[in-house]
């Protein structure tokens, strides 16, 4: 057996997408590789029964730095952010892995699936909820929809839908009303397990989503999870779409995204140092410090959105004895921190 190391130091959700990749190799080439992984996100990995533990001074070892050039085509070639590792691990090994589920692969312990949620913790009872991330990361503001439209979908479902906030202190999540706060308050398991038990998401393109899309969904439940994504124009959708989420995309409305994503970092330097503040990261064409892109996407868009999936069937709207017992546990945040802005 061919044993392997793969390391990848970058965000989640490009470690998730890693995941795929591991799986897939098994699938294709079963009982031929032992495989373990040294990457920034080991949370991911928990219960993953493709991993064996592998020594790098192991002299059989093949350790992969793992990256995926596949994402320079992404806008003129049919393929999907799930297969960028593939690719690449296809070209050093010369091998035919083949994409098996258009999803990374989390794996959930039994006693995991057991557990209360973190909103259950709060309101004492199980309270169906969507998950809602309304900001993001300083690296990429270009990604950032803004916060009061975000207030605006959660006002319109008021008594109708529960929604939980998450966000990484560090990064820009400006506090939304009539939520439940978890701001801060989960580390990647512990998100995997809230999306576990998730009604839906809504958020722009970022971990979030592909957890949605990677995550099973409860037992007797639908198969998949209804997620709603602001995208704009950055990213092809083709890249980063799922079939079953509302990829709410602009591409090729706009000269600036007119054969695909543009892949611009900023839509302001933030003076940091970084290489996203070169002209050539920054959105060429800002509204309200917000890419066009973005600015086009109405909240009236995303709601649309979300009704969607209770008009089809997939869901109902909270009986008024849900919304009641989650009301406790709904923190209206100080007129302090609701006078937030967004970063100059």
């Amino acid at each position: 057996m061919r044993k392997l190391i793969l390391k990848n130091n970058q965000s989640p959700g490009d470690i998730l997408m890693l995941t795929a990749t591991v799986r897939d190799l098994h699938a294709c080439y079963p009982g031929e590789f032992l495989t373990d992984v040294r990457t920034s996100a080991d949370q991911l990995w928990q219960h993953n029964p493709r991993l064996t533990p592998l020594q790098t001074d192991d002299p059989e070892v093949i350790t992969l730095q793992c990256n995926y050039p596949l994402i320079h085509r992404s806008n003129e070639s049919p393929y999907h952010f799930v297969e960028a590792f593939t690719e690449f691990l296809n070209d050093k090994l010369s091998l035919h892995v083949v994409p098996q589920k258009l999803a990374g692969e989390i794996h959930l312990h039994p006693k995991e699936k057991a557990w209360i949620s973190q909103v259950q913790e709060r309101t004492k009872t199980e309270v169906p909820f969507w998950v809602i991330a309304a900001g993001g990361k300083y690296d990429f503001t270009a990604k950032w929809w803004n916060s009061d439209r975000y207030q605006q979908v959660v006002d319109h479902f008021h008594g109708k839908i529960q929604f939980v906030q998450v966000g990484e202190l560090h990064h820009y999540h400006p506090p939304l009303r009539g939520v439940i706060d978890l701001r801060g308050l989960t580390d990647i398991r512990q998100l995997v397990r809230l999306v576990y038990h998730a009604q839906g998401v809504v958020c722009g393109v970022t971990f979030l989503m592909h957890l949605a899309a990677a995550v099973e969904t409860k037992a007797g439940k639908e198969r998949s999870r209804p997620c709603v994504v602001v995208a704009g124009g950055r990213e092809p959708p083709q890249w980063e779409a799922y079939p079953h989420h509302q990829f709410l995309h602009t591409v090729g409305a706009l000269s600036c995204c007119e054969k695909g994503g543009c892949w611009k970092s900023r839509t302001l330097p933030m003076g940091d140092g970084s290489e996203k503040d070169a002209p050539r990261n920054l959105c060429v064409d800002v509204v309200d410090r917000m890419p066009r892109c973005m600015d086009m996407i109405a909240s009236e868009d995303v709601i649309r959105a979300i009704e969607r999936y209770f008009e089809g069937g997939r869901h109902a709207y909270l009986t008024s004895d849900q919304f009641c017992a989650a009301q406790p546990a709904v923190r209206q945040p100080s007129a302090q921190s609701i006078s937030t802005s967004m970063v100059q």
